[in-house]
């Protein structure tokens, strides 16, 4: 007796599954808004040295009789497109340059010496000129992301382990709570060492979301509908992107940004109440009578309630046979056995490429000439069709074929835009967000095919793993754009490399369409 041959009794994808699919993508709304926060939260504006104190320091009236505009002349360097430089500042007011008769260069420069001062035109208030996180604190600005994703990685380890041991629907409720309480305790933040902290634990409780209700998803459903959880799923985020963009247009300070992008985890909670726990999970761990109660649910709210009589414990006593249930699963069991090892190590080293792969082409998609955001408006929308296609094509080709091949475009896009002359950039834009687009289709793909190919009794460790590692690559993947300074194109040349890695690490992985999910490592291990 199999799991999948029980939901075909009491119907695999009906009212009951659908109400799971609608309580976990209200819930993972406010998961890439998230991720995304810190191009927001963490913009620098314009800004130059505050010049304000001069006035009062100077004993003749020369510098206060100025416009503020001669004032900048006379008092701040300015860059090749004639701004003004941010960090640096005259050491006297040079009040020959109104005359246009000096030699810049040939003029003393300091640091700022009183701050700065901020273009509030865009955004009301941000971490940057909350902090004066500029010129030589810049590094704490880049910092923010980076502890953000440090914590993403450890959470995810953490909750992929407890919510096999104690399950998943607890865990999600956990991951609920604490991530919205330390995301709004991070709003009212009074330093920069209590914002980075709150957003570390913010990262890590918030991941949990993520991996607990894809999961959950996946093992409520049927063989033939568990693409279009993980494209629904996939389509989630997508969604929470475009609407961030909206959301951050009319919220402008930094504070009431994280709140607004919070606040849908009330709702999330509200709904929880709803969450049935994975029977499958309930089963593989012996906890018959509870599996028994959700089966039972799900098949009067699908109406079919003529099948209950064949949810008897005995029935489902029969569904896990091989292997000791009562028994605490962990991450060295990815290990134990050899075809669990290598499979471990395959899908780990894919979900670091995928990470590293996506979100280094983010980072590098330029010359659409938009401001921040729409950028973020488009960014999100290219998306779409990608994961449209990948619905369509999980089936027609496989889930394999659609990592290997989504991956190998996306190196070949990357390919291509190393040789196109840099000077054509519509021409390097267009094949820029195709590649994103490939990409993406690679990211909404692996996490359902990894979900396929793990058993039941520990499939929320080897995705908490997996997880961990595609964290690992998002935090790393900044650091290819300091590589140009090597050589120009050697960002693209690395993206290129550790595409074509993981479409060939895909390569090796067993197909999982229209096949049962396994129960048990001895269903690895004897049969995959």
């Amino acid at each position: 007796m199999k799991f999948e041959n029980i939901l075909a009794d009491i119907n695999g994808f009906g009212r009951f599954q659908i109400m799971i699919i609608v309580i976990s993508f209200i819930g993972r709304f406010t998961l890439p808004c998230h991720f995304m926060l810190n191009n927001f939260v963490a913009a620098v504006p314009s800004h130059h040295c505050d010049i304000s104190f001069l006035d009062d320091e100077r004993e003749d009236n020369t510098l206060r009789n100025l416009s503020p505009a001669e004032k900048l002349v006379v008092s701040i360097p300015v860059q090749d497109d004639g701004t003004p430089t941010s960090c640096w500042m005259f050491a006297e007011p040079q009040y020959q340059l109104l005359l246009n008769s000096s030699n810049i260069t040939d003029l003393q420069t300091v640091p700022c010496q009183n701050g700065w001062v901020y273009d509030n035109s865009t955004f009301k208030s941000t971490l940057t000129s909350e902090w004066d996180l500029v010129c030589d604190r810049r590094g704490k600005n880049k910092a923010t992301a980076t502890i953000f994703f440090v914590g993403v990685m450890f959470g995810a380890m953490s909750f992929g382990s407890l919510s096999d041991r104690y399950g998943r629907r607890i865990l999600l409720l956990v991951s609920y709570v604490t991530g919205m309480l330390f995301a709004i305790a991070s709003a009212f933040s009074t330093s920069y060492v209590m914002f980075v902290v709150l957003r570390f634990f913010t990262g890590f409780c918030i991941t949990g979301i993520v991996i607990v209700s894809a999961v959950l998803s996946v093992e409520w459903v049927d063989v033939e509908h568990r693409k279009l959880v993980g494209v629904v799923d996939s389509l989630s985020w997508t969604f929470g992107n475009t609407v961030f963009a909206a959301i951050a247009y009319f919220v402008n300070d930094w504070r009431w940004l994280i709140v607004s992008v919070t606040s849908p985890l009330i709702l999330g909670i509200i709904t929880w109440r709803w969450m049935p726990e994975s029977a499958r999970w309930l089963i593989a761990n012996g906890k018959l009578e509870q599996a028994q109660v959700y089966l039972k649910k799900c098949a009067k709210m699908n109406k079919r309630e003529d099948s209950t009589d064949a949810l008897q414990i005995e029935t489902l006593s029969t569904i896990v046979v091989t292997e000791k249930r009562d028994r605490t699963y962990s991450y060295l069991d990815l290990i134990r056995t050899p075809k669990m090892r290598r499979l471990a190590f395959s899908t780990g080293t894919l979900w670091f490429c995928v990470a590293y792969v996506f979100y280094g082409i983010s980072f590098n998609i330029t010359g659409f000439g938009l401001n921040i955001y729409l950028t973020q408006f488009t960014y999100a929308l290219v998306e779409l069709p990608a994961k449209v296609s990948v619905y369509y094509l999980l089936d027609k080709i496989g889930r394999r074929n659609t990592e290997v091949g989504s991956l190998l475009l996306a190196a070949l896009c990357l390919g291509i835009n190393i040789v196109v002359p840099k000077d054509m950039s519509v021409v390097r834009t267009v094949v820029a967000v195709i590649g994103k687009g490939f990409s993406s289709a690679s990211f909404g793909t692996v996490v359902l095919y990894s979900s396929e190919l793990y058993p039941t009794v520990v499939r929320q460790n080897g995705m908490g793993y997996n997880s961990f590692m595609a964290r690992l690559g998002v935090a790393m993947a900044p650091l290819i754009l300091l590589l140009d300074e090597v050589w120009r194109d050697l960002p693209q040349v690395v993206l290129c490399c550790v595409a074509l890695l993981g479409g060939l690490v895909a390569r090796t992985l067993s197909e999982t369409c229209n096949r049962y999910l396994p129960e048990t490592i001895e269903d690895i291990e004897e049969h995959w």
